[in-house]
């Protein structure tokens, strides 16, 4: 009896985790499009059901801790790259496993896309799309934790 309660117990406790994973929270790696280089580390969070994303660390060899966003028009512009706010909103599409309707911000050229966040190859990988009109681009970024 003992061990059919911990096998459950374990059980249970695997597929929350596997659960956990389907899903846009936690830290992702992106890369360049051009180089194929590690560009930044970027923690997602849920915020009242919604995506917050920001830039935890620069890992780009030519990344400078004291860089700030020069190029960003809005509340973010000369705000410090790290910790740099660049995915607002974004919601679970019912029945799905992407999130829609947030926003993405490339601080290299200071301009923000629609967005959506779907993770696949079991939640280790996630595409962000970004939509500018009926033009996007898609990376794929990969869980660093």
């Amino acid at each position: 009896m003992m061990k059919a309660a911990i096998a459950t117990l374990l059980l249970a406790l695997g597929a929350s985790t596997a659960m956990a994973q389907m899903s846009p929270v936690g830290l992702w790696r992106n890369v360049d499009d051009k180089t194929g280089e590690v560009k930044a580390e970027i923690r997602i969070a849920d915020s009242g059901g919604a995506l917050a994303g920001r830039i935890e660390k620069t890992l780009g060899k030519d990344s400078k801790p004291d860089a700030t966003c020069d190029e960003c028009t809005d509340d973010r512009k000369g705000k410090p790259m790290v910790g740099l706010d660049i995915i607002r909103g974004g919601k679970k599409a019912e029945g799905k496993d992407v999130w829609e309707g947030g926003r993405i911000l490339d601080p290299e050229n200071g301009k923000e896309y629609r967005a959506s966040f779907t993770p696949i190859d079991g939640g280790q990988k996630l595409e962000v799309r970004g939509y500018l009109g009926p033009f996007w681009r898609t990376q794929t970024w990969t869980r660093a934790n």
